[in-house]
């Protein structure tokens, strides 16, 4: 067996593999003689068929199977023994003449390879990139009580309407003449949110409505380019709502304003759990510690992708091994066409120096994660989505078995790894380069993210 790399712009490698009689001539004789020990065939005892009808049957296929292992750990041996930057896998090559297996070896296999470019990704406290740390002020801590005291929230009954109230009532189709349609639609306890009707002059019918007042309103001009909405008002399918696109009236039954929870003890408790805040000072002074925690890690995020343009600015234009890396793009996205390969492979490429840029930043900052710290990020990620909620106080033991189940799912696995290596990135290069801390509102820091 002969192996030959050529690779002489570096990215675009050819591997040509030369395989002899001898490298698979006992493996092919010890299939051939398993099959036979395993053979069933009428009018042979089991482990008698002969030979050479085993090999008449299976010969070819037996041959092709031994060659073709041989072949890809070699391939593979080849690549790890001499270091080559390979990236995804090695592709049958366009230089390739058919092997004709019916023939005497040798034979000759070539495979296009794509090689990763070379780049030195180091940082250093000479580099200096940005850090920005999110006041938590006043103003945001107003805007996380309001959003805890309407999630905490409930629907009032009241007498008179006004711009956000829900109504609940009874629909009726009319004749033009005003009068009740016989055999027409009627909807007891049908549910009505006025202010997100489109048309100002059907919703200004509503204005200053009472309890038991009658509406007189047009569903078609209320919502004229929704029929989903007049389907779901109506309880009438889609296709039947051309055919009811006269007046209906409204009678209303029920009138609701949602109203925000108080902000005192009962909040308190079931933000934090019972008796654990005592007063609202103290309450904020809780919503001010997770606000800091929460943008924290905002601020965190902030930085890998300031790290990332940084590196990407550093390095400049890359060669890729562009012919080679869109063929294995469209193999990979067999149900896609050319047109798709064209339109995302930039991306790919940002994607991809990114990924080996950050493989070296990773090596330099000899960051290592074992399953403990995989499982308390799924732990982290369960609290995360808990909060989102307004649920702060969820038991230890729920998000345990929360994160055990997330931890079941391999495609949860990788993204837990890959987010507990950035947080650990992160961390580590905030003590490599030169931080430029500056500190900016929640709005001026969402300005910078968009």
């Amino acid at each position: 067996m002969k192996i030959s790399f050529e690779n002489p712009d570096k990215v675009n490698g050819l591997m040509t593999i030369t395989v002899e009689e001898t490298d698979y001539k006992d493996n092919v004789e010890k299939e051939l003689k398993d099959l036979r020990k395993k053979a069933n065939i009428p009018g042979f005892r089991p482990g008698m068929v002969p030979m050479s009808l085993i090999k008449r049957q299976a010969g070819m296929q037996t041959k092709l199977n031994v060659i073709n292992k041989f072949v890809g750990e070699e391939l593979y041996k080849y690549i790890k023994d001499n270091n080559i930057q390979m990236l995804g896998e090695p592709l049958p090559s366009e230089q390739q003449a058919p092997v004709d297996l019916e023939k005497e070896a040798p034979y000759e296999f070539k495979f296009d390879v794509a090689v990763a470019p070379e780049m030195k990704v180091e940082l250093t406290n000479k580099d200096k990139i940005d850090y920005y740390t999110i006041k938590v002020d006043d103003k945001l801590i107003d805007q996380q009580i309001d959003m805890y005291a309407s999630r905490a929230g409930k629907y009032e009954k009241v007498e008179e309407f006004e711009g956000n109230d829900m109504l609940k009532g009874d629909l009726r189709e009319l004749n033009e003449d005003g009068s009740a349609k016989e055999g027409g639609i009627e909807v007891e306890g049908a549910i009505m949110l006025p202010e997100y009707i489109k048309v100002e002059e059907q919703k200004a019918l509503f204005k200053g409505s009472k309890l038991g007042d009658v509406i007189t309103f047009n569903p078609r001009k209320a919502y004229p380019d929704n029929d989903s909405e007049i389907s779901s008002l109506l309880k009438i399918d889609r296709d039947a709502v051309k055919e009811h696109e006269g007046d209906f009236s409204f009678q209303i039954l029920e009138i609701s304003r949602f109203a925000k929870a108080a902000v005192n003890q009962e909040l308190f408790d079931q933000v934090y759990g019972q008796g654990n805040v005592k007063d609202e000072k103290e309450f904020r002074e809780r919503i001010a510690n997770d606000l800091k925690a929460q943008l924290a890690s905002n601020s965190d995020w902030k930085f890998l992708q300031d790290v990332r343009k940084y590196v990407e600015d550093k390095l400049g234009a890359l060669t890729y091994p562009d012919s080679i890396l869109k063929r294995v793009m469209k193999l990979n996205n067999k149900d896609k066409d050319d047109k798709y390969v064209e339109n995302n492979y930039e991306q790919s490429i940002k994607e991809l120096t990114w990924h080996l840029a950050k493989e070296q930043l990773v090596a330099q900052t000899q960051i290592k994660i074992d399953d403990k710290e995989v499982k308390e990020m799924a732990i982290a990620t369960a609290r995360a989505q808990f909060a989102q909620y307004g649920m702060n106080n969820v038991p230890d033991e729920y998000l345990e078995n929360y994160a055990n189940d997330m931890m079941k799912k391999e495609e949860s696995i990788q993204g837990l790894v890959d987010r507990a290596i950035d947080n650990k990135l992160m961390a580590a290069l905030k003590n490599v380069v030169k931080l430029n801390e500056k500190s900016v509102t929640i709005d001026e820091f969402n300005e910078l993210m968009k």
